[in-house]
């Protein structure tokens, strides 16, 4: 079913609810969307994270410990 026909059988289907369920779908499409900026804004912070150069300094940093200085180790 494309876009064009989901989206006007569903405005068929709201047309048909009482008032009150009406709202309820109006709340949760806010809450699908709210979710949906969520995502958008939590991956738009990690590119920038990623992207940063704030922490490259830590590449040129010598290893301060190894798997030798490791008093028991897990398998």
């Amino acid at each position: 079913m494309t876009r064009e026909k989901l989206i006007e059988k569903t405005i068929d289907s709201l047309s048909k609810l009482p008032d009150q369920k009406l709202k309820e779908v109006s709340d949760f499409a806010e809450f699908l969307l709210s979710k949906i900026e969520d995502r958008d804004l939590t991956e738009g912070i990690q590119q920038l994270a990623a992207d940063s150069k704030s922490f490259k300094f830590l590449e040129d940093e010598e290893d301060l410990y190894s798997a030798s200085d490791l008093k028991e180790s897990y398998k």
